[in-house]
């Protein structure tokens, strides 16, 4: 069986900290959190990447404050994943080159091929020491609702791994359209065939943005993402935090249930990667643990 690696979506939510209910009182500073964090898990999330470039200061930091064997999953930028993104999140030079910018939010076909291609080499080289420890788990690419099913997104996918040649991709859709009964073989074949790793997601069922848990694997990689299951918030407009939409702890009873499909998964693949997203107060690092306990039961 592959080794299951389970940690949650980020060592530093805002929520967790405030919350007091994880990090011992000693452990203030954001070095400290981390080397603290990596003692109680093999694997975490890097969330900060998707809202602005990483820094390969930043990733040689990480890796000199975790472990041997300890792994991180790397968010990709959010322009990369065609979100909308303002101005501010662009690094200056870049937003010089841009001037005059007329848009509040800039999409990935708003920039000059160009500009894009300064961004795709600053990714890659914030990632590169990571890389060179050992601890870079995958590239996580989480489109959002309005990435449907369509050639051109397919065309897209390929782009992303072009400019990410040699880096694990794992790939996160949030629109029903590409697993629809019609679709749903094609599409995880299109993922074998190209090497990208199928994101297994766990989420609230019934709205146009959700996704089945589809667990199959389509590379030596496995990627679960349980984001929870409140319905009440997962599609609700102006809230105050994205904690507040992650507002759920999973049962022990969900969590055995979940424990089956994932040795199952671990059957077919060199490692499993299993992050809790459900990030309200400590709830994922709650559930993380227990989970740790029932699939190595």
């Amino acid at each position: 069986m592959a080794a299951i690696l389970i940690g949650t979506a980020s060592w530093a939510d805002r929520s967790l900290i405030d919350s007091g209910l994880f990090y011992p009182p000693s452990v203030k500073a954001a070095d400290e959190r981390l080397r603290y964090y990596a003692t109680q898990f093999p694997l975490v999330e890097v969330d900060s990447s998707y809202y602005a470039l990483p820094a390969a200061r930043n990733a040689a930091l990480w890796a000199a404050r975790t472990p041997d064997g300890f792994v991180f999953d790397v968010k990709a930028f959010r322009l990369f994943t065609q979100h909308q993104t303002p101005p501010s999140a662009l690094p200056k030079d870049i937003r010089d080159a841009l001037e005059p910018i007329q848009k509040n939010n800039l999409y990935y076909r708003d920039l000059p091929e160009e500009l894009l291609e300064v961004l795709w080499a600053r990714f890659r080289s914030a990632l590169e020491p990571l890389r060179a420890a050992g601890k870079l788990g995958v590239v996580l690419f989480q489109f959002p609702p309005w990435f449907v099913y369509r050639p051109s997104h397919l065309d897209h996918l390929l782009l992303c791994q072009r400019m990410l040649a040699d880096y694990p991709i794992a790939v996160e859709f949030r629109h029903g359209s590409w697993f629809e009964p019609r679709r749903r073989a094609g599409v995880l074949d299109f993922e074998r065939r190209h090497g990208l790793v199928h994101v297994v997601a766990d989420e609230p069922q019934g709205f146009p943005a959700s996704i089945p848990a589809i667990w199959e694997a389509t590379a030596a990689v496995a990627v679960i993402r349980l984001h929870g299951r409140n319905r009440a918030t997962w599609d609700r407009k102006g809230l105050v935090s994205s904690a507040e939409r992650f507002n759920y702890l999973y049962s022990d009873a969900e969590l055995a249930a979940l424990a089956s499909p994932i040795r199952t998964l671990a059957q077919k693949v060199r490692e499993v990667h299993v992050l809790f997203n459900n990030n309200f107060s400590n709830y994922a690092q709650q559930n993380a643990r227990r989970l740790q306990e029932l699939v190595q039961a």
